[in-house]
């Protein structure tokens, strides 16, 4: 039996691998000739700006007064140079938005190895052909273009990290600093020799990262003033710095100046996806070699934002991001990147019709050694056999067959397993699915005797599954936060916690004391968490940071939640019950809207589905009816009282899938981290932390999940139902799933629909080990018990 355990789990490991080795496999290649124009450039050195998170229709719409927000751009616009709009692919995220712009290729699929944070394979970037450049900006940013240099020809200038804090009062600093730094050195440069011979030589780029509008679109939204104003301030900047370099360099039109950004952000504050308010990003460039602008009677364009920009009579010339990486090159006249895929935009060029040509001609032999090369390395790698075209009709026909020839007769039971395994894949795309399982669900009692014998229990149970079934229906988590349905969902805890008290209270004749001093801790505890959430929010919304006490409050609840109900009482409802309100207090401080009532919802239709099991037992006549109030979770149990697996347990096990499914999509698509919105995490802490946020918001993640598997310990404990029966069910469940997800997987588009596509597959096969893990902390939450007080005194039932 072992063997066969370990053989099924090496298989299962197999077909997760493979996944990574079909689909994430890096496409860049490396063994290219470098390739430049061999005429003169019109530069000398180049500028680049990128306000990072910046929106085109931001920078060029008119304010309410009909005035510019950034009036040196649009004096460039309409008399230095040229404009348009940068189309940057999905995902637009910080990173492959950079490595665009400098190195001239677009996401590489097998970052999803290093958890998309880095480039796992090294490539060629603008600043590895240069003679020096000078970058200043975000320490994640900037290493990634120096440790990657070639020579020791970057020169990176970054602030502290702990800088880029969202609920810091004045986040422009990040903008003007970058703008100090750059002046001081060039003021630096006239008493330093050796500086000021660098300055002076010819292809060199400097790289200006202005990380504040970003930040300001994470933390108070893209309309919102702070994110307005830093634009002016940037645009300010912008003007300080052109006039630095022409007192520098005494005004040689030697400079090429490009400002851009390397994606824009949606009206609630993210980026990731591909809506046109992430992926339209300003581009405008002006200096030494770059066409003045061009009045024009006419443009086509498929949108209207020439007429509301006011800028229909300017000539605007749009790119794509990867399209910036050659045009640097070829003005400055190093070779193009290596890996890049873009493009050379020559109509914005001031340079002879020979400069273009050649330009355009290296441009192609550039991006066709990158095709020779990947051949090369596909022929030494494949069989010659085995190297031609993979033919799709193989697949197609096969189905053909499946269709044309139908088994005659299928099970009534199967029939209803396969529906429900399909109706959990389609949920994993379309939250409704859910909605249409759960309203199934309320149908239950009807079709069964529960709804002659149990009415009260049948009608709770129809009533939770239908106020389930409304959430995934309700926009995505993060989108439209709500302070005041947070602080409603905790008040309607204390409500039941109220309730529930006194129904413990009459129910046993001797109450022990320390009992109700730990749900009054509880009680407590969640009133402490729906003040923090409340104060935390107005404090932050005055821009004054995450208050100390509320920050020490938060963590000390997190700590604790997993603690005090091992203090509370074995008998299955008191525990259950402690174990929510511990993980509700935490909850709250993890939730900025309507999903805090989510696992409220939950929980209880997970009370009342232990009384539906319970009576569904009873009708089947396997064994007596027991009281729940008279049953203790136990630590050791009793092999002897398992039963024979029986096809009403194939039920149960598909229930607990679909609440596990539900519990991830039962407000969102959680199965990406693009999903999530920062401002769950700020009763927590606001300076940027990427894996202690990430390690909160999983956790936000597991809490329904407890919730759950909690909730089937005890209908495994009233029912009598086999562990290793319910894993049985689990891994057919989860084996018929994964072959759907396997031929979905993506490796193209955002980090979103990549990220989505990998997670709904990892989910799949990770979900009988995943399932372990749960248990076993349900295990641990149920049955272990903590004693504070010495000796507990017995209860009286």
């Amino acid at each position: 039996m072992l063997l066969y355990i370990i053989f099924g789990l090496l298989i299962h490991f197999v077909f997760f691998a493979s996944i990574f080795d079909i689909y994430f496999t890096s496409p860049l290649v490396h063994g290219m000739t470098p390739q430049f124009t061999p005429l003169p450039p019109p530069a000398k050195r180049l500028v680049l700006f990128v306000a990072d998170g910046l929106r085109a229709d931001k920078l060029y719409e008119l304010d309410e007064n009909g005035n510019s927000r950034a009036p040196f751009i649009r004096d460039i616009i309409m008399h230095k140079g040229s404009w348009g709009i940068s189309h940057t692919r999905v995902p637009t995220e910080s990173r492959p938005g950079h490595v665009a712009l400098i190195a001239g290729f677009y996401e590489d699929v097998s970052a999803v190895a290093k958890g998309w944070k880095e480039n796992p394979v090294e490539f060629d970037f603008l600043f590895n052909e240069t003679n020096y450049s000078w970058s200043w900006g975000s320490p994640d940013l900037l290493v990634m273009f120096s440790k990657g240099a070639k020579r020791n020809n970057v020169f990176p200038c970054s602030y502290d990290a702990s800088s880029e804090d969202f609920g810091a009062q004045d986040v422009t600093k990040l903008d003007t600093w970058v703008f100090d730094n750059v002046k001081e050195l060039f003021r630096g440069a006239r008493n330093n020799q050796s500086l000021f011979s660098k300055l002076n030589e010819d292809k060199i780029v400097f790289f200006l990262h202005l990380l504040g509008i970003d930040t300001n679109g994470h933390a108070h939204r893209p309309s919102s003033r702070d994110y307005l104003d830093n634009i002016k301030i940037v645009d300010d900047g912008l003007k300080e710095i052109e006039s630095t370099l022409k007192d520098f360099y005494g005004n040689d039109e030697k400079t090429a100046f490009i400002f851009t950004s390397d994606h824009g952000m949606t009206d609630w504050g993210s980026h990731g996806a591909g809506h046109p308010s992430e992926t339209n990003t300003p581009f405008v460039t002006w200096g030494a070699g770059i066409k003045y602008p061009q009045r024009v009677s006419a443009q086509k364009f498929d949108d209207t934002y020439l007429e509301e920009w006011k800028l229909e009579n300017w000539k605007r010339h749009d790119v794509n991001q990867a399209d910036i990486a050659p045009l640097m090159a070829s003005l400055i006249g190093v070779p193009f990147p290596l890996n890049s895929v873009g493009i050379l935009p020559v109509d914005i060029l001031n340079t002879t019709d020979l400069f273009k040509a050649e330009s355009m001609f290296t441009n192609a032999v550039q991006i066709l050694e990158q095709f020779k090369v990947k051949m090369t390395q596909k022929k030494e790698a494949t069989l010659s056999f085995l190297f031609t075209p993979f033919k799709f009709p193989v697949i197609q026909d096969f189905v053909t067959l499946l269709l044309t020839n139908p088994p005659n007769h299928f099970v009534g039971y199967l029939l209803l397993f396969i529906l429900g395994v399909e109706v959990l894949v389609v949920s994993f795309f379309y939250r409704y699915m859910l909605t249409a399982g759960l309203i199934a669900f309320a149908g239950w009692p009807f079709i069964t005797p529960l709804w002659t014998r149990a009415k009260s229990t049948s009608l709770s149970w129809i009533f939770f599954c239908l106020l389930l079934a409304v959430f995934p229906l309700m926009p995505v988590v993060g989108r439209k936060p709500d302070i005041f349905l947070v602080m409603g969902a905790g008040l309607l805890v204390l409500l039941l916690s109220l309730l529930v008290l006194t129904f413990v209270i009459r129910r046993k004749n001797g109450f022990v004391n320390e009992e109700l001093v730990l749900y009054l801790l509880q009680m407590l505890s969640v009133v402490v968490s729906i003040c923090v959430v409340y104060g935390t929010h107005n404090s932050l919304l005055k821009k004054q940071g995450l208050p100390l006490t509320n920050q020490i409050a938060s963590w000390i609840i997190l700590a604790s939640s997993l603690v005090i109900p091992l203090l509370s009482s074995p008998i299955l409802f008191d525990r259950l019950f402690s174990i929510l309100l511990s993980l509700m207090s935490t909850y709250l401080l993890l939730s900025t809207g309507y999903e805090a009532l989510f696992p409220l919802v939950l929980s209880c239709l997970m009370f009342v589905w232990i009384y539906m099991e319970q009576e569904t037992l009873q009708q089947s006549g396997i064994s007596c009816k027991q009281k729940l109030s008279t049953i203790q979770f136990a630590c050791n149990t009793d092999l002897t009282q398992f039963r024979d697996f029986s096809l009403d347990d194939i039920r149960r096990a598909f229930f607990l899938v679909f609440f596990l499914v539900t519990a991830f999509f039962g407000t969102g698509n959680i199965a990406s981290v693009n999903s999530f919105d920062l401002a769950s995490v700020y009763c927590f802490l606001t300076v940027f932390s990427p894996y202690m946020m990430g390690a909160l918001m999983i956790w936000k993640i597991l809490i329904p999940f407890v919730f759950v598997m909690c909730a089937f310990e005890a209908v495994q404990l009233t029912t009598q139902l086999s562990s290793k029966s319910l894993f049985l069910m689990v891994i057919i469940i989860s084996d018929v799933m994964a072959l759907h997800f396997f031929f979905l997987i993506k490796d193209f588009g955002s980090w979103l629909d990549i990220g989505t596509s990998i997670s709904h597959y990892v989910i799949v096969m990770s979900m009988t080990i995943f399932l372990m893990f749960l248990n076993g902390l349900a295990q641990i939450l149920t049955t272990k018990k903590l004693k504070l007080w010495g000796r507990p005194k017995s209860h009286l039932i």
